[in-house]
């Protein structure tokens, strides 16, 4: 169940940014008079063979254009006439140019067409960061309070990195910041010289973050599997026929002895109760000013059965916005996933970080979504995509927006065309490129879930 909400998410997802990139490039085409022959959302061919499996699952013409869904999701495509793109259709070519073809358009007029689709993407990216600004507005957790009560809970990769439960962290790449979320914060993690600060005790430990760290927050849960603020030994719920029902524990009880240890946190609690070897367990809890002890059969089950209370009100922050405000701090947080992309791959091409454990196609995608529909995750992943398709898009690779702008600049700086041969080879050579990147990211997809990376 699980699996299929991560896929339908990612798949609305991806229809949306097609329907929105492809218009982007025929509302520009249409701007200059050009004919559009066909408006696809998804292929109705085999990609990247166009004349192979030529069907579709819905279409409509209306006026010039056939509008339809093809039947291959990956992706989607707009004819424009004049112009040689993924259909690969070169038979119209051997004409003379019509004035309402692309070929037929001044440069200047090509290349508003071929950025159209970034544009838009920028835009809705743009609007959608803007909205969830306005309507979600912002919820920190105070590193101050984290601090405060406990510091956090070291989890698997932040053991391995040096960090141990207990430690309070004090700063980031050398400076104090004030939430804690910050610690996650991709940007630090792609600095140079990355760093934290942790306080164990009394002592100041300056613990580096190695350049490749960031590839472990790419895997499953991997958050999750890092640090996390620890949490009182209070009671929050309880699980019915469990041992705090059966003893009459109740919300609000605090544990302060297991087993006969001395217990503050519910990490203690829950690592006791893991390495427990006993078939019996002994507690005491604090109630108001009274203490109460137990002692009870285990039965084969290694829990209490509670859950403990969150982070405290006063250890949050909730900062909502006017729109005034949302319309200035939108288009920033937009662009810095742009700047983050840029960032990485600066690391990946210098080696730091590795291409393969960086890189998730459809399925390490589609996880980023969460096994639970929220919308608000929706939109925010959404958003990110829109802008890492505008920037993927914009990359001078032949068969991408990014390579046709290429060779648009070529012929707006020289003076001249490239040959008709050198382009259809290029997209040629463009489209083997896509095609064993696909295969790529579908194998290392699925080579991640095999061994758990």
């Amino acid at each position: 169940m699980e699996g299929m909400i991560m896929t339908t998410q990612l798949f609305l997802s991806l229809s949306i940014l097609i329907v929105v990139h492809e218009g982007g490039h025929y509302f520009a085409a249409r701007l200059f008079n050009i004919k559009v022959e066909k408006f696809y959302l998804f292929f109705d061919f085999l990609f990247p063979m166009a004349n192979v499996l030529n069907f579709s699952l819905l279409k409509i013409k209306k006026g010039d254009t056939e509008y339809g869904i093809g039947w291959f999701p990956l992706g989607g495509y707009v004819k424009i006439a004049g112009m040689v793109d993924e259909s690969m259709d070169k038979e119209q070519l051997k004409a003379p140019a019509e004035p309402w073809e692309f070929r037929s358009k001044p440069a200047w007029q090509r290349l508003i067409v071929m950025m159209g689709g970034i544009i838009v993407n920028v835009v809705v990216g743009v609007l959608i960061f803007i909205g969830l600004v306005y309507f979600m507005g912002d919820k920190f957790i105070l590193n101050n309070y984290v601090n405060n009560h406990g510091g956090v809970q070291a989890l698997e990769l932040a053991e391995q990195l040096g960090i141990k439960t207990g430690d309070k962290i004090i700063k980031i790449g050398g400076k104090e910041f004030e939430y804690f979320d910050d610690i996650y914060n991709a940007d630090m993690l792609l600095s140079q010289n990355a760093s934290y600060t942790v306080l164990r005790g009394d002592q100041q430990i300056e613990i580096p973050i190695p350049a490749n760290f960031i590839e472990n927050f790419n895997k499953k849960k991997a958050q999750s599997s890092f640090v996390m603020p620890r949490f009182p030994a209070t009671i929050e719920t309880i699980s019915s026929a469990s041992i705090a029902s059966k003893v009459g524990l109740k919300k609000g009880d605090r544990f302060v002895e297991l087993q006969g240890q001395s217990v503050n946190y519910f990490d203690e609690v829950k690592s006791i109760m893991t390495n427990l070897k006993s078939d019996s367990i002994q507690f005491k809890v604090k109630r108001d000013q009274q203490i109460l002890a137990f002692k009870e059969p285990l039965n084969g089950d290694n829990t209490i059965g509670f859950s403990s209370v969150w982070i405290e009100k006063e250890g949050l922050k909730d900062i909502q916005y006017s729109l005034g405000e949302s319309i200035a701090i939108g288009p920033g947080r937009a662009f810095d996933v742009i700047w983050l992309q840029i960032k990485a791959f600066k690391r990946i091409f210098s080696g730091d970080i590795s291409f393969k454990k960086s890189l998730s196609g459809p399925i390490g995608m589609a996880q980023m979504y969460g096994g639970v529909w929220d919308w608000e995750r929706f939109w925010r992943m959404t958003g990110l995509l829109s802008m890492v398709l505008a920037f993927m898009n914009f990359l001078p690779i032949p068969a991408l927006d990014g390579g046709y702008v290429m060779f648009l600049l070529y012929e707006m700086v020289s003076g001249r065309e490239p040959s008709e041969k050198f382009f259809e080879n290029a997209i040629k050579v463009g489209m083997a490129i896509l095609l064993l990147l696909m295969v790529f990211v579908f194998y290392n997809d699925i080579a991640k879930l095999f061994t758990g990376g």
